[in-house]
């Protein structure tokens, strides 16, 4: 075998079996195109994705602050101990929930990767998509049903960030991860260039007109103690963190898993 893609490629999608179709998709994966659209899905921490329109393919990078997401929702979610005693005396503990359904919001969806996760990890979230490409809706709606998320607890919304979506609707977390590369540095490599969505990976003039356009808007639509989670370039951090000031935001900037500052939180102050 002349690749580790390749055996993946036979194994997922042959069967250890080798086609004609088997080496025509070799070809394919030489010529660049994307192991996860020849197999037709990748994993996504416990989720099985569905790339079936061929959206951005999901990253360990994105996968990795995804995970300390649901850490965070967790905590949001856990019944906290009040302790009424004083000095020398037990402790009677009172429990209470804040925030008994807590909702979440995967804007620029794509795969609906994000909130799949989210939502599979967490069974009583509710979780909304937000995603521009029309033909990306029906793979959003297969990833849910595929890993078994309730019709009941997801929507999704063909829409331009929040201009499709109800104006009262508040979210204890919005995840995103917009497009955000700054086209003057362009980072991607040609098979990303040549076949992933575009208007996926590029965010306009120094990657930030999308980011800054969430930021500007995202209060209206967080609760009052929200979290707007957002994966980034590590050269936006400055900008974020001015963005996220002039917006009323406390916001703190994230290592991913290799070191470098790939998602800031933005808290409401």
């Amino acid at each position: 075998m002349k690749s580790q893609e390749e055996q993946w490629l036979l194994a997922e999608k042959y069967g250890g079996v080798k086609t004609a179709e088997f080496y025509a998709d070799c070809k394919a994966l030489a010529l660049g195109t994307p192991l996860g659209y020849l197999i037709g899905q990748v994993p996504f921490l416990d989720c099985t994705i569905w790339l079936d329109a061929q959206p951005l393919v999901p990253r360990v990078e994105t996968e990795y602050w995804v995970e300390q997401a649901i850490t965070a929702i967790k905590e949001r979610q856990t019944v906290q101990p009040v302790l009424s005693a004083g000095e020398g005396q037990s402790a009677a503990v009172q429990l209470t929930d804040p925030h008994p359904t807590t909702s979440i919001l995967d804007l620029c969806a794509g795969s609906g990767c994000i909130g799949v996760a989210v939502a599979k990890a967490l069974p009583t979230v509710q979780v909304d998509f937000v995603e521009l490409s029309v033909q990306l809706i029906p793979t959003i709606n297969k990833n849910c049903l595929e890993n078994h998320i309730e019709q009941s607890r997801c929507r999704i919304y063909h829409s331009n960030l929040f201009a499709g979506i109800p104006t009262d609707a508040r979210y204890d977390f919005i995840l995103s991860n917009p497009p955000y590369i700054d086209p003057a540095v362009d980072r991607a490599t040609e098979s990303v260039k040549s076949h992933e969505p575009h208007l996926a990976l590029y965010g306009g003039i120094d990657g930030l007109e999308i980011i800054e356009q969430i930021i500007a808007t995202a209060k209206d639509h967080l609760t009052p103690t929200g979290q707007l989670w957002i994966e980034h370039e590590p050269e936006q951090v400055n900008h974020i963190n001015k963005l996220a000031a002039d917006g009323g935001f406390n916001c703190t900037s994230h290592a991913d898993q290799y070191g470098v500052l790939r998602y800031s939180i933005l808290v409401v102050q």
